[in-house]
């Protein structure tokens, strides 16, 4: 049974074999962890030797003795034992070893977890499978860390973040591509571990704008995991397809199409035959359910790089508390989940109706339906808002009004087939709140860069925080936040 959790004698050996080539150790280093030894000596020894990697210094007999003594953990006899083992060639195979032992005791601590919170803390099932699921994707990601990350480790990785930023010679996007290139440079994407809400009232486009960005995503061959509430997977793909194909989605539903456009259709089936996008119609979900299906995913699909919920007042709720309740439940487990998966969640919202009442319609956080929790967890809050939709509202009810006394009704309203849109960024945990200016191209249910931005003019940012000044340049503004 020992010898199944643990063997010794290849900790010994794998510590060794660093201390006599510590060339290995960088590679070694992102594989092995602290806890994967076994002895609580061996962990010591190994946060040593990462301590004087994070400093760059020699890891050696000398150095380690150092930092050891230095947290009063030295065992003299431990570190003999380990220099008087044999250094080895073959790693992989030593390293393989202690991480499968690592992994079954991880697994033993799970079975006493589980009886831990079934029987003796009674929790109802539904959070015990949460623990369960959330504790066993830890273990699988190899994902153990401590219960505090100290000084010199954040500022290690934070100068591998800042090194890594550097390298890919990107000036604007740091996050997901939003597939938007203004967007980009206000946001810098969709950050790792970001709760993104994109609200809007109904017919704005809110579920065409994320399409947008998922067919983006999807052309660089990334991962994306899509909750389709509203709407089956089928409407989804046509959507998509017509925003890759140009050809006009009424076209694709009713397959009246040139032979041009069939090939056109043709080329891109083939393009999402082996696309990375997996998606979940089911219709009615309640968070632990999404968080399950998400972490397995997940899992199976470590590349998926963000997921989509569309959208999240049609979420069930989890008991029968107040509905203000299960929505702060739900976007509270949103924003952990990005945390623990370290990856974008973006969820769509609906708004309520109150704005209309207003003279501008452009949507505030207050408008968004239960937006205290929702405003409060969330990194980045954008509204989609068309001008154009509440103008033809207006002709329709002007028509309908003429009608009904008798009068004759000339119309003044012109649809076009590209309408102008704003992206109103309303919060911006890490950035400047203010608006992007794209085009709708109605019968392909897409949005685009506006022209002006395209073509490389300067970008007119206009703060909604009324608590900021705003510089006049010519005929740019830039918002800048009040000290």
């Amino acid at each position: 049974m020992q010898d199944n959790l643990y063997n010794l004698a290849f900790e010994r050996s794998i510590l060794s074999s660093i201390v006599f080539e510590p060339s290995q150790f960088d590679e070694l280093s992102v594989i092995l962890k602290a806890d994967d030894f076994y002895l609580p000596a061996h962990q010591d020894i190994f946060k040593a030797m990462l301590h004087l990697l994070q400093r760059e210094q020699p890891i050696d007999e000398e150095f380690i003795k150092k930092e050891l003594i230095k947290v009063k953990k030295f065992d003299e006899q431990v570190l003999l034992e380990i220099l008087s083992a044999n250094p080895i060639s073959n790693t992989q195979a030593y390293v393989n070893e202690i991480k499968d032992k690592s992994l079954k005791r991880h697994l033993l601590t799970l079975t006493t977890d589980i009886k831990r919170v079934t029987v003796e803390e009674e929790l109802p099932s539904e959070e015990v499978i949460d623990i369960v699921e959330k504790k066993l994707y830890e273990i699988t990601q190899d994902n153990q860390t401590s219960d505090f990350k100290d000084a010199p480790k954040m500022t290690f990785d934070t100068m591998e973040y800042i090194k890594e930023m550097k390298a890919r010679g990107d000036t604007v996007l740091v996050g997901v591509d939003t597939g938007f290139s203004e967007l980009n440079k206000m946001t810098t994407g969709f950050g790792k571990g970001d709760l993104v809400i994109i609200a809007a009232r109904p017919a704005m486009g809110k579920t065409s704008f994320i399409l947008n960005t998922v067919n983006s995503l999807i052309l660089q061959n990334k991962g994306v995991a899509f909750f389709s509430l509203e709407m089956p997977a089928e409407q989804l793909m046509l959507r998509l397809l017509s925003i890759q194909t140009s050809i006009p989605l009424q076209h694709l539903r009713t397959g009246n199409m040139n032979n041009e456009q069939w090939s056109s259709l043709n080329g891109a089936i083939d393009r999402m035959n082996s696309a990375k996008l997996f998606v979940d119609d089911q219709g009615s979900i309640n968070i632990n359910q999404l968080r399950s299906k998400l972490r397995k995913l997940k899992n199976q699909h470590p590349e998926i790089e963000i997921a989509v919920i569309d959208y999240l007042q049609i979420m069930q709720g989890v008991g029968t508390q107040d509905r203000h309740l299960q929505v702060s439940e739900i976007s509270r487990g949103l924003k952990m989940l990005a945390r623990e998966l370290e990856m974008p969640i973006v969820a769509l919202s609906q708004l309520n109706r109150g704005l209309e009442a207003r003279n501008d319609k452009r949507p505030m956080l207050s408008d968004i339906r239960e937006s205290g929790s929702i405003e409060q967890d969330a990194d980045i809050i954008l509204f989609v808002y068309r001008d154009d939709v509440y103008l033809y509202k207006e002709e329709k009810e002007r028509e309908k009004a003429a009608k009904a006394e008798g009068k004759e009704f000339v119309s003044e309203y012109v649809e076009k087939e590209e309408e102008d849109a704003e992206i109103i960024i309303g919060k911006q945990r890490n950035g400047p709140t203010g608006h992007v200016k794209l085009v709708f191209q109605k019968k392909l249910t897409r949005f685009v860069d506006a022209p002006a931005f395209s073509a490389g003019v300067e970008t007119v940012y206009e703060n909604i925080d009324t608590s900021s000044a705003e510089i006049d340049i010519g005929e740019s503004s830039i918002s800048m936040p009040t000290l």
